[in-house]
């Protein structure tokens, strides 16, 4: 919850500064004439030194660098959406771990055997751009060996995005990836 916050300040912050320069590009005098340097001067000037930022929005405005705001998320619309809640079917990991759980984080609860530790494994996994979920790229090379039969999907929302991803132990990038995961997903048991 405090890392939502956070995030949300974050972003309004971010929201709040862009508007400043699109509010000064109108006021020329905003900005200070500069005063010419003295005649015994030392230094000579390099470039010109403009007296005043040219007027218009476009000319202060964030698109002019070539950066990009990011998005506003909306707030949650209902309280239900504001909690993390994923559901995660386990088949062929053995050993009693087979099964469909639901995990609710912040607070934590929910069926999952180790809910508090999965939700702290999946609040470490999250960064502000990454998608903890995401799947193994495609042009990446894995070492071929064989973690066993185990698959995962997990379904649901984590920090107000949809969550759909799949897990296997197919290959070295496919085990690195579950074991990342654990313990949300359930270790191998070896």
């Amino acid at each position: 919850m405090l890392r939502r916050l956070l995030l949300t300040a974050a972003v309004s912050a971010t929201a709040a500064l862009s508007a400043v320069p699109t509010a000064i590009a109108g006021t020329p005098s905003a900005v200070p004439e500069a005063s010419p340097l003295p005649e015994a001067s030392p230094v000579p000037m390099a470039f010109p030194v403009p007296t005043a930022f040219p007027a218009g929005p476009s000319s202060l405005s964030p698109a002019a660098y070539g950066v990009a705001l990011p998005a506003l998320m909306p707030p949650p619309a209902r309280p239900d959406d504001s909690v993390d809640r994923l559901t995660v079917t386990v088949h062929g990991a053995g050993g009693g771990a087979d099964g469909t759980f639901e995990l609710a984080c912040h607070p934590a609860g929910g069926s999952h055997p180790d809910a508090a530790e999965a939700c702290d494994r999946l609040d470490r996994k999250t960064t502000w751009g990454k998608d903890p979920f995401a799947p193994v790229p495609p042009d990446i090379l894995c070492t071929m060996q064989y973690g066993g039969p185990a698959t995962a999907h997990v379904t649901g929302t984590w920090a107000g995005r949809p969550v759909d991803a799949r897990y296997d132990r197919s290959d070295g990038c496919e085990i690195s990836r579950w074991n990342a995961m654990v313990p949300l997903l359930p270790g191998s048991r070896s």
